[in-house]
């Protein structure tokens, strides 16, 4: 999308919820996470963005998918960039609500977890190489000194019932669940999606319908094979990867250092 755009929209919610208004502090903020918020903005959207005639950061805008719509207006009328700020953890719903109302008018920005390079800037931070794959790169480990099995366990529980069940029917999360602790075993392999079909017990379609939903929601990428040949870079099988190396530990059952020490799969997580 067009960089020099009047509004600018976030994917910020499972990296840094703070990363808005700690960028954008000349501009006010406001949450839609809030009932009492969302409900005035889903009532009356005019008065709601009357508040802010400079511009503000909107957190959670995906919970109020049709604010997008009169903020298109406002922009249209004052193209100055930079002045909205439009974030969420939602990403398939809230780049949805974008392309219909904002097309041509926002610059997209994609959070990921952190670098390692990010991570040392906190002041205790993992020294050791299995303390830092263990450790992962979501912020609020680092930020409140968590346990990482103690934040994974209600993260994939919550990535579960909200995103994935929001997004798409995928049946049984029990199963669904099972089938990212497969995808996490073959993190860095070949992706076979006939061998994946027949450990699951599902289609080669359902498979890669379930990658396609991991990529969308930023857990995993598949990485296309390498070849000077572009016929033969699209017919060669990718390689699957999840994006966070702590994620893909808890996923496996890597609980400490120690464990990962001598783990077979110590490699791919790496």
């Amino acid at each position: 999308m067009d960089a020099e755009a009047s509004g600018k929209v976030m994917r910020a919610g499972r990296t840094c919820w703070k990363c808005g208004q700690s960028l954008f502090a000349h501009l006010p903020y406001s949450n839609l996470k809030f009932p009492d918020v969302r409900s005035f903005a889903l009532e009356d959207p005019r008065a709601f963005l009357a508040q802010f005639p400079d511009g503000a950061v909107i957190d959670e805008v995906q919970r109020v998918p049709d604010l997008l719509s009169y903020l298109q207006g406002l922009i249209d009328n004052d193209p100055r960039p930079g002045r909205w700020i439009v974030t969420g953890s939602h990403n398939p719903a809230l780049l949805e609500s974008v392309s219909q109302s904002l097309a041509g008018r926002t610059s997209v920005m994609h959070l990921l977890p952190l670098t390692h390079r990010e991570v040392t800037r906190f002041d205790r931070h993992p020294v050791q190489l299995e303390e830092t794959l263990l450790a992962g790169g979501y912020p609020r480990i680092f930020d409140r000194l968590l346990d990482p099995s103690d934040w994974y366990r209600p993260y994939v529980a919550t990535y579960l019932e909200r995103e994935v069940r929001l997004m798409r029917s995928v049946g049984n999360l029990t199963t669904f669940e099972r089938f990212v602790q497969l995808c996490a075993g073959r993190s860095s392999q070949l992706l076979n999606y006939q061998s994946m079909a027949n450990d699951c017990g599902v289609s080669q379609p359902t498979v890669n319908a379930r990658i396609s939903l991991l990529e969308a929601t930023f857990v995993a990428f598949r990485l296309p094979s390498y070849s000077g040949n572009v016929r033969k870079r699209l017919v060669k099988a990718p390689k699957l990867f999840l994006y966070d190396s702590g994620l893909m530990c808890w996923l496996l059952g890597i609980r400490d250092p120690v464990q990962l020490r001598s783990h077979p799969l110590r490699g791919a997580v790496f």
